[in-house]
């Protein structure tokens, strides 16, 4: 269970590395699976551990991020845990206020709305004072573990965590974010740039911490063409994997994968095959071969099965599976859904999904 606060060392070895090789394209007997979103409302036993606490209490408690973490693992034959958490909580670094609305989501109780309230942000974070609680969090789950598979910790990219804060949450149309872009250019690359700097500090934190592997949530990606991405999100995603390496490297830490994740972006794919990662994760609007054309062979890739073919009958789901296989090849490939699972899905179906990827990728490589 996951008790006691331990220290990031003397961790227990690793039983399944079939994912991290993947992800560095080394060969893999089978191709890995895991899925974003895994700990999640679809599953009752999350229902019920996270019913009594608010959302951002429950991500500040190593306790239960563990428990939460661990939840899909009991149940599935998954390839890959990832931290529970949540991308906002690098704008509540800065010292912004979010609280998880019911029914809603996630809402900034003042969002930035003129130039002169990036000067209420805090200028320097101390990422261990702030988001100590996430390090702890993924000891504690590495520890309990027991070496089972890698844990994968993460963070939202800035163009995603600049678009909430000034949103103030979701929107359909990001126009608010996008105004600043247009409108304030200058003060955009100071935030943006702010971001980007906590977001290395606190990867590095991660992997100090135990985190095997990185991935970086570009998820408002579609919401920009491809020259606002090219200014605005594209620079500091490349920075964030080139400092977070040259600071492992420093601290002489293990240099873990690293996967970015822009939902939306096929337009940028070749740019982001060269980006610095060596994961390149895919939503599920792009043909397989398609993207690895533009990709080439010196990324892994990641996705993209739609995660509604989840309601599908799992025969359905063996067949849609067995065809994305078929597309991707089994190697230099991690499969995942083409974003995160939704709370009304059927946990069965996942495990079927879990189970194909296992099956018809090992069928593969044999024959």
């Amino acid at each position: 269970t996951c008790s006691l606060l331990r220290s990031p060392k003397g961790f227990p070895k690793l039983k399944n590395d079939t994912f991290l090789r993947a992800a560095r394209g080394e060969e893999t007997e089978y191709t890995p699976v895991w899925c974003m979103r895994q700990a999640g409302r679809y599953l009752p036993e999350f229902r019920e551990t996270r019913a009594s606490q608010d959302f951002f209490a429950t991500c500040q408690s190593p306790k239960l991020c563990c428990e939460l973490t661990l939840q899909p693992l009991r149940r599935f034959p998954l390839d890959a845990a990832i931290i529970f958490s949540d991308i906002l909580v690098v704008p509540q670094a800065l010292g912004m206020e979010v609280v998880m609305v019911s029914g809603k989501g996630p809402v900034f109780t003042e969002p930035l709305k003129e130039v002169e309230d990036l000067l209420k942000l805090r200028q320097k974070v101390d990422v261990t004072a702030e988001l100590g609680y996430v390090f702890q969090a993924i000891t504690l789950t590495r520890h309990t573990l027991e070496g089972k598979v890698p844990l994968i910790g993460f963070s939202g990219a800035p163009w995603t965590l600049m678009s909430y804060m000034i949103e103030g949450g979701g929107s359909t149309t990001m126009a608010k974010a996008k105004s600043w872009l247009y409108r304030h250019p200058e003060a955009s690359h100071r935030l943006l740039r702010l971001l980007a700097d906590v977001i290395i500090d606190y990867l590095v934190g991660q992997v100090a911490a135990g985190a095997q592997a990185l991935q970086v949530f570009e998820s408002h990606a579609g919401h920009l063409g491809p020259e606002l991405f090219q200014d605005f999100a594209l620079p500091y995603i490349r920075d964030i994997a080139q400092a977070v390496k040259s600071k492992l490297k420093e601290e002489a830490l293990p240099l873990v994968p690293m996967i970015i994740f822009a939902k939306d972006a096929h337009y940028a794919l070749r740019d982001l095959a060269h980006a610095g990662y060596e994961v390149v994760g895919l939503d599920w609007t792009i043909r397989p071969q398609e993207a690895r054309a533009q990709t080439g062979k010196d990324v892994t890739l990641q996705g993209n099965l739609d995660p509604c073919a989840l309601y599908a009958p799992k025969e359905k789901i063996g067949e849609l599976v067995k065809k994305m296989l078929d597309s991707f090849g089994t190697q230099r490939y991690i499969a995942n859904l083409g974003h995160g699972l939704y709370p009304d899905m059927n946990p069965e179906h996942v495990g079927a999904f879990v189970e194909a990827v296992h099956a018809h990728s090992r069928h593969i490589n044999k024959h």
